[in-house]
């Protein structure tokens, strides 16, 4: 197989711009492993997270004259793959109940240190197995670092909802984890 040139990210980003099919598959070939980790983390199994793969990187493609060569391209990326899995997972609609509650408190240490000695590899399947709406609120609060309230916001849930489902998915890995080491 023909090696392919290393292009610098304003390069490929100037020749997508152009349409250059070259610099789209350099694009591509770049970015597709770390965005498709992304995609693994909210998706349910492999064929879906390909499935938002592929629909992100149509939008990479259509979009690409929004980015402003003001931040790193990697990020800017990444942004819109998390957009595109949560539209994706939105279209299902059946992904978060709205559980309104006055305190929501972690009943549980936060368990940090278990997730940090897990492999990344052993965490995504475990993260797969989560209901779809903890898994949102998993991902975009641990792994993207967004607060409760911007969580609220692109998930038009309430923040307590947010909260919410983010003890839950603790509380729900943290027993599967269980069953792991006893097992």
């Amino acid at each position: 197989m023909q090696q392919m040139p290393e292009y610098s990210d304003d390069q490929l980003v100037q020749g997508c711009l152009r349409k250059d099919s070259k610099a789209q598959y350099a694009l591509y070939q770049k970015y597709q492993h770390m965005l498709f980790r992304v995609c693994l983390r909210y998706a349910k199994d492999r064929p879906e997270a390909e499935d938002m793969l592929q629909e992100g990187f149509i939008k990479i493609f259509r979009d690409l004259h929004q980015y402003g060569s003001n931040g790193a391209l990697g990020g800017w990326l990444r942004r819109v793959m998390v957009n595109t899995a949560l539209q994706h997972l939105r279209k299902q609609k059946k992904w978060i109940a709205d559980v309104e509650i006055e305190h929501i408190a972690d009943q549980y240490t936060t368990g940090e240190d278990v997730f940090a000695r897990l492999g990344a590899e052993a965490l995504t399947r475990l993260i797969q197995q989560l209901p779809v709406g903890y898994r949102m609120v998993f991902n975009l609060y641990v792994v993207e670092g967004y607060s409760h309230q911007e969580i609220a916001d692109q998930l038009q849930v309430s923040v307590n909802t947010s909260k919410s489902q983010l003890s839950k998915a603790k509380a729900t890995l943290r027993k599967m984890l269980e069953k792991i080491m006893v097992n």
